[in-house]
């Protein structure tokens, strides 16, 4: 692997020469500076990173940490958090939990000691006293008693959409279908808005969910579909949720959406190769995740924000299970 020298011995400068020139610090010649990209490029030199952390005294690291990247919305998210951390020159430290608390505090304490420039975290667990705010931290969807700045979609609205959406496609019985978090999260308002809307309208409606995790799939959809046969209508609190339900239901001869309508949340599905293509409640995850940097750095030069939860609107978005 070459080395920093190996670089100055190439283009032929001092070793300082190739520091300014990868720190963008200090007067290079713009020819000088043409020669020591060209030795860098043909060695493949990699800098390291923590070594000029430690030696500007400021990272250029930020770490997000996961619940899992195999979910397609976190992995939305990552990608575009990711892109606009590099367009200032950032790099991304991938953290994926799988879920786990232990995982998660594991992280948050290495996090610590490694001092990355900031934090953006996803996390569902009651891990509320030991995230400090020694490190700029932005959170989203997850709400802490700490001054913890959050972004999210406006999930009450979702709520309130979806059900208006259930009834004009036609539904007379909606239910609501999710999982309980062990700790306050923006997302339980997905449930709270489709209720109040229902009780607004003067709809009969069902609420169905059980604690998080859902651990076994087959009993939490089974019990669903014998429970309530008369249900007409679905909404799922994730995409992931509705896509399971419909899978179970046409199992059993339930035709989508012809018997039942189901609508999701997030919009992952933007493919046209799937199919159904879910009628969902789209969260504007590409300028979640700018917003969520960009809030990001101002934390990290120090600004006060003007307030602590940023909520983006959402839109519906009809597919062919409505």
């Amino acid at each position: 692997m070459a080395s920093i020298k190996d670089v100055a011995n190439l283009a032929g400068v001092a070793v300082g020469t190739v520091s300014r020139v990868i720190n963008n610090t200090g007067a290079v010649k713009p020819e000088t500076r043409k020669k020591v990209k060209a030795a860098i490029r043909q060695l493949n030199y990699i800098p390291n990173e923590v070594a000029r952390n430690f030696k500007m005294q400021k990272s250029k690291m930020v770490a997000l940490l996961l619940p899992s990247i195999w979910h397609p919305f976190f992995s939305e998210l990552a990608y575009y958090i990711e892109d606009e951390l590099d367009r200032e020159g950032y790099k991304l430290m991938l953290c994926n939990s799988g879920g786990k608390p232990e995982k998660e505090l594991y992280y948050l304490d290495m996090l610590q000691q490694n001092k990355v420039a900031g934090i953006v975290g996803i996390t569902y667990n009651d891990i509320e006293n030991n995230v400090s705010t020694d490190i700029p931290i932005v959170s989203i969807d997850r709400h802490f008693s700490k001054k913890i700045t959050c972004v999210t979609s406006d999930n009450f609205e979702g709520g309130r959409l979806a059900l208006r959406e259930l009834v004009k496609a036609g539904a007379k019985r909606p239910a609501f279908m999710g999982s309980i978090t062990k700790v306050f999260s923006e997302t339980i308002k997905r449930k709270e808005g489709f209720v109040h809307e229902a009780k607004a309208l003067g709809i009969d409606y069902v609420v169905y969910e059980k604690p998080d995790p859902v651990t076994d799939e087959e009993a939490f959809y089974g019990e669903f579909l014998s429970r309530h046969k008369d249900v007409d209508g679905v909404f799922a609190i994730t995409d992931m949720f509705a896509a399971n339900y419909i899978e179970r239901a046409v199992k059993l001869g339930i035709r989508i959406p012809e018997d039942v309508k189901v609508i999701g949340y997030d919009g992952i599905q933007d493919h046209g190769l799937f199919h159904p293509v879910l009628s969902t409640i789209r969260q504007p995850v590409e300028e979640m995740a700018r917003m969520t940097i960009r809030l990001l750095y101002k934390k990290i030069e120090g600004e006060t924000l003007d307030r602590e939860t940023y909520r983006i609107p959402v839109v519906f978005r009809k597919g062919e299970t409505t």
